[in-house]
C-alpha cells in the first residue's frame, strides 16, 4: 500500500468511525418516540428499571442500534467478498443462496410453527442459509471441476429461484404471505438483547476472518491466472471466502431479513474513495455498512412515525438507480 493509499484509509476510517458515533447516538435518541440525552444519560450510570423511557433505551433502542451496526458491516463486507471472489461488480450475498434459503426456512417456520419465539426464528433462518449454500457447493460438485466463479453465480441463481418459488407456495398455501413480506423486505425492530447473543458472535467472527483473508481476496480480483503466477491457493481461497461470506450474510438475514442492496451499493462507495486493494476495502466496509444501516434505520422509522418504514424500501430507494447506473458502466467498459 503507498503513502498516498495509506493516508486515504487512515482519513476515511477516521471521518467515517465519527460518522458512527454520531449516527449511533441519533439512533439511540430518536424513533417514533424521542428520549432526551439526560434520559439516556441516566440510563447509562444510574439505571432506574422503572423508568419507562430508561426500559426503552435498555430493550430497545441499544440492541437496536448495535444490531444495525453489526448488520449493516456485515452485509457490506460480504458484498465485497463477493464482488472481489467472483470478479463481479455486481455481485452479492444473494448470488449463493443465502437470502433465499433463510426466507425458506423462515416460511416453514411460519407455517408450521406458529407464534414461535424469535430467537429460535433467527436460528432456523441461519440454518437455512447454511442449507442453501450446501446445495450450492453439492450443485458445484458434481462434475468435480474447480470452483469457477461463472458456474458458482449460475448454481446460485438456480438455487435461489427453487427455494424462492417453494417460499412462496408456502405463503399462498398457509397465508402467511403478510408475515413473510414483511420480513423479506428487511428491518431491525425485532432485534433484542437474546438474538444479539446468537449472532454477534457469529457475525464478528466473520469479520475478523474477512479481514485476514483480505489481501488473497486482493490477489483473487486479479484474477486466477494472476493470482495461480503469485502464489495463491484459488480453489481453497475461495472456498475459505464464501464460507465467510455465510458467516457475515447468514447472520445478518436471520437478524434483519435479505437487505441485498447494503452490499451491492456500499463496495462501490468504499472503492471510490479508497481503491481496488481489498486490504482497504474491507475494514472500510466495515465502516461505512455500520452507518448506512444507522442512518437508513433512522429514516425508517422517523418519515412516518409512528408508523415504521421498512428499512429494505429505504435501501432500494437508492440502490436500484445505482443497480442501474452501474450495470451501464460496466455496459460501456466492455463496449
Amino acid at each position: 500500500m503507498s503513502r498516498f493509499a495509506r493516508k486515504k484509509f487512515l482519513l476515511f476510517v477516521l471521518a467515517g468511525s465519527a460518522g458512527v458515533v454520531a449516527a449511533a447516538v441519533l439512533s439511540v435518541l430518536y424513533g417514533s418516540t424521542d428520549i432526551p440525552v439526560s434520559k439516556i444519560w441516566q440510563a447509562l450510570t444510574a439505571p432506574d428499571l422503572t423508568d419507562q423511557q430508561q426500559i426503552i433505551t435498555y430493550e430497545l433502542r441499544i440492541p437496536r442500534t448495535l444490531g444495525c451496526m453489526l448488520v449493516g458491516a456485515a452485509f457490506a463486507v460480504a458484498g465485497a467478498i463477493m464482488q472481489g471472489v467472483t470478479r463481479n461488480p455486481l455481485a452479492d450475498s444473494g448470488l449463493l443462496g443465502i437470502n433465499s434459503g433463510a426466507t425458506f426456512a423462515l416460511a416453514l417456520c411460519l407455517a408450521l410453527l406458529p407464534g414461535f419465539n424469535f430467537s429460535g426464528t433467527v436460528l432456523l433462518s441461519f440454518l437455512g442459509a447454511l442449507g442453501a449454500m450446501v446445495i450450492v457447493y453439492g450443485l458445484m460438485s458434481l462434475k468435480r471441476q474447480k470452483l469457477d466463479p461463472v458456474r458458482l453465480v449460475l448454481a446460485g441463481s438456480a438455487v435461489s429461484l427453487f427455494l424462492s418459488s417453494l417460499s412462496q407456495g408456502i405463503s399462498m398455501f398457509y397465508n402467511i404471505g403478510y408475515d413473510l413480506t414483511f420480513w423479506t423486505a428487511g428491518g431491525v425492530s425485532g432485534i433484542r438483547g437474546a438474538q444479539l447473543v446468537f449472532a454477534a458472535p457469529v457475525i464478528l467472527a466473520g469479520l475478523v476472518c474477512a479481514v485476514i483473508l483480505s489481501r488473497r481476496i486482493s490477489l483473487l480480483s486479479l484474477g486466477d491466472e494472476a493470482a495461480r503466477g503469485l502464489g495463491l491457493r484459488i480453489e481453497r481461497t475461495r472456498s475459505l471466502c464464501l464460507g465467510v461470506v455465510l458467516l457475515l450474510a447468514g447472520g445478518a438475514v436471520a437478524l434483519a431479513g435479505p437487505i441485498s442492496f447494503v452490499g451491492l451499493l456500499v463496495p462501490h462507495v468504499v472503492r471510490f474513495f479508497v481503491g481496488a486493494d481489498y486490504r482497504s476495502i474491507i475494514p472500510c466496509s466495515m465502516i461505512a455498512g455500520a452507518f448506512f444501516m444507522l442512518i437508513a434505520d433512522i429514516i425508517s422509522r422517523t418519515i412516518n412515525a409512528p408508523a415504521e418504514t421498512p428499512i429494505g424500501l429505504v435501501f432500494a430507494v437508492v440502490g436500484v438507480p445505482f443497480f442501474i447506473w452501474t450495470a451501464r458502466r460496466e455496459e460501456r467498459n466492455v463496449d
